[in-house]
């Protein structure tokens, strides 16, 4: 399935509405998003988006982003995208909050999302396929060192992943928040 192919709901003159995804894009239109985190040992598991990512390929981003489709519940979404982006099943995840930002993302796109935001608790048994038309590499980082690279190199990162961690680390990660 294609970007184009796929109807996100958008907010179009204060009412919430199926659009294509790639349109809420070009238009900047605020959206619905769901964001995973995956702790395992206080390390964050991150993925490195596939070079055929219509936007913001080859950058770090958290564990999993999405956009729910039509009608689509948050936790459900959350759970579809780990499994088809990392081949992550049966992981509880525990709703964070919510958090809405506005970022342009490279090739005429803006992504204007309000995100629910999920944390799930790994074991060092879960298992993790990364599926290759997602996901090119995953790694496991602790919050000190991604602060670090972040500091270091801010443009290998999404901007949203440095936006949940810069301003909404506490609530994200709680007592394992991010210090910029």
């Amino acid at each position: 399935m294609q970007p184009s192919d796929i109807m996100i709901p958008a907010w179009v003159e204060g009412t919430l509405t199926p659009i294509e995804k790639l349109e809420v894009h070009h238009r900047g239109l605020r959206h619905l998003a769901v964001s995973v985190f995956v702790i395992r040992d206080g390390m964050i598991l991150l993925q490195q988006r596939a070079l055929g990512k219509y936007h913001t390929p080859g950058l770090w981003a958290n564990t999993c982003c999405t956009h729910p489709t039509w009608g689509e519940a948050p936790l459900d979404c959350a759970q579809r995208r780990l499994t088809q982006e990392l081949g992550i099943t049966g992981l509880p995840l525990t709703h964070r909050g919510q958090v809405e930002y506005r970022a342009p993302v490279g090739k005429d796109m803006i992504e204007h999302e309000v995100v629910e935001v999920f944390l799930g608790q790994a074991d060092a048994t879960m298992p993790l396929t990364a599926n290759p038309e997602e996901v090119m590499a995953t790694r496991w980082i602790t919050p000190t060192d991604l602060a670090q690279e972040i500091a270091d190199d801010p443009a290998q990162f999404t901007p949203w992943l440095r936006i949940y961690l810069e301003k909404h680390s506490g609530m994200i990660l709680g007592s394992r928040g991010y210090r910029a």
